[in-house]
């Protein structure tokens, strides 16, 4: 038999608080998962990986609906590798971005400290 997790076992094995877990089941990015007798949601222990992923997304600077996506190339077997990294990379597109744009406020802020002597 395949083990099963209550809500609050998952978000203690994963670090994702219980209200997370709620939000990411009414956004899809989670499979609702049956019940037990007395009412408990008891998980499949393969929804640890997936949430691991969403975690590592997350933290990445992948947004929810960016981590959809994902998760449903993930799923779906006609998905090609082009596709994934296709999505990669226009994530990366925007972190370089980002990135520069940091880099230019940064350069203010010196010369604004520079200039506060």
């Amino acid at each position: 038999m395949m083990e099963s997790l209550t809500r609050g076992q998952l978000a203690k094995k994963t670090g994702i608080g219980t209200e997370a877990l709620r939000f990411y089941e009414r956004k899809g990015l989670i499979p609702d998962p049956p019940r037990s007798e007395s009412g408990y949601r008891l998980y499949p222990a393969l929804v640890l990986g997936r949430l691991r992923f969403i975690k590592r997304a997350k933290n990445l600077g992948f947004s929810l609906e960016e981590i959809s996506d994902l998760l449903q190339l993930r799923v779906d077997p006609s998905t090609t590798s082009a596709q994934v990294r296709e999505k990669a990379e226009a994530k990366l597109e925007e972190v370089v971005s980002k990135m520069r744009d940091l880099e230019k406020i940064r350069n203010a802020l010196e010369k604004l400290t520079a200039a506060c002597r």
